[in-house]
């Protein structure tokens, strides 16, 4: 099951990103206002566009967020995988996407403070993480 959401997930949000699911989209609008008087722009004729964008909206929401998941967890590792395999790269970085987001921040402006003081210093920058990294763990 979960295979194939995920199948259905990532092909869902690569076609919608597509120039013909936008003009599907924007045909069937044109054809929906063109059709109000025939209807008489009636309730059920609202009534079958609102709901229809609110069904379609509502299962996009799910299929691309699944979609942007994998990609994000994809790039992490691909991410994490570089800094392990690179010599001298800070290993300290891996995996620091779990952190909170003040601690994230917290981090960033850390280092950039530090760079400006240090004038671009490596072993300035991996001091300042392993102490942060150290404060939050300890």
């Amino acid at each position: 099951m979960r295979k194939a959401f995920e199948t259905l997930a990532q092909a869902v949000a690569a076609w919608a990103g597509r120039p013909v699911a936008f003009t599907i989209a924007l045909t069937t609008i044109v054809v929906w206002g063109v059709s109000g008087p025939l209807f008489g722009w009636s309730d059920t004729w609202q009534l079958v566009i609102n709901t229809g964008t609110t069904i379609i909206t509502f299962l996009m929401v799910f299929l691309i967020q699944n979609a942007q998941n994998r990609d994000a967890s994809a790039i992490q590792a691909k991410l994490d995988e570089l800094i392990r395999a690179v010599r001298g790269a800070r290993d300290d970085f891996i995996g620091i996407e779990h952190m909170t987001q003040d601690e994230l921040e917290e981090i960033r402006e850390t280092i950039e403070a530090e760079c400006k003081s240090a004038g671009d210093d490596d072993a300035g920058h991996a001091a300042v993480l392993i102490r942060l990294l150290g404060r939050r763990s300890g």
